[in-house]
């Protein structure tokens, strides 16, 4: 099992360069084709605009900012694989890929990208992500990697699409915060049942139980991840999209804010 077809998201954001190194390397590690999408906003008239010669104005400045993102958007692409011989195309709409490699929100940044694009697309497409932080990431993340296990569908689903990062892990950490045994969640023993069937896989797994307290989750995590030197986080992300309206579980709304390692989340 591998990933074999790849899609990055690609915008005007000078850390672009961040995440499309981390694409073109899994693209490269796993023979993958390697899909680069620029994502353009609708224009949306202003309420309070009236009168035609304003609207057309305010539609040409909207769709020459857009241009130029999309040009941008499509050089930093083409940069990215200079000198690489990897099968590549170039797309202004999506389609099927096996993993969606996305940059963090970054509240700083001025181009036009939905800042909920992370949530959106992980909770919507049914295809795994993995999102890069806007501060940076090793270009080849997954040699020690944290899956946090709450013996969810949502974990189950993530451990599953990120088996081929786990399978190549130097080590692999179970996580579980606050684990309660039960016949029908974690079993007589939080985390062995996810570590023997990993195992199986070859993967090279340990298994850690923690306690919150008082704390977030997401904190205990994300303090973890730091203690063991993590350079990649696996988990399920929790919640529903509705009109893009986007409703998170507590663990997941701290590490897409907070994040300093990739993040691969699937829903």
């Amino acid at each position: 099992m591998g990933y074999k077809t790849i899609l990055v998201h690609c915008d005007a954001d000078p850390k672009v360069s961040h995440r499309l190194a981390i694409a073109v390397e899994l693209a490269q590690r796993h023979g993958a084709h390697l899909v680069g999408v620029h994502v353009q906003e609708p224009f949306n008239m202003p309420a309070l605009v009236d009168g035609t010669v304003m609207t057309d104005n305010l539609f040409a400045a909207h769709e020459a900012t857009a241009k130029a993102e999309l040009a941008t958007a499509a050089a930093a692409f083409d940069k990215a694989l200079k000198g690489t011989h990897l099968s590549r195309e170039w797309r202004t709409e999506t389609g099927y890929a096996d993993l969606v490699v996305l940059g963090q929100n970054d509240p700083e940044a001025s181009i036009s990208t939905p800042p909920d694009l992370p949530e959106a697309i992980a909770l919507a497409t049914g295809r795994p992500a993995l999102v890069v932080p806007h501060i940076g990431a090793p270009t080849k993340p997954g040699r020690t990697v944290m899956l946090c296990w709450n013996a969810s569908r949502e974990s189950a689903r993530a451990a599953t699409d990120a088996l081929p990062f786990l399978r190549a892990a130097d080590k692999v950490i179970v996580l579980s915060v606050d684990p309660k045994p039960s016949a029908n969640g974690h079993g007589a023993e939080p985390g062995a049942d996810v570590a023997t069937w990993l195992s199986r896989h070859g993967v090279k797994v340990t298994v850690q139980r923690d306690v919150a307290a008082d704390s977030d989750i997401g904190g205990v995590i994300l303090s973890r991840a730091a203690d063991h030197d993590v350079d990649m986080i696996v988990m399920g992300l929790y919640g529903h999209s509705r009109l893009r309206e986007m409703v998170l579980g507590g663990a997941s709304r701290t590490l897409l804010a907070t994040m300093t390692v990739p993040v691969f989340m699937a829903h």
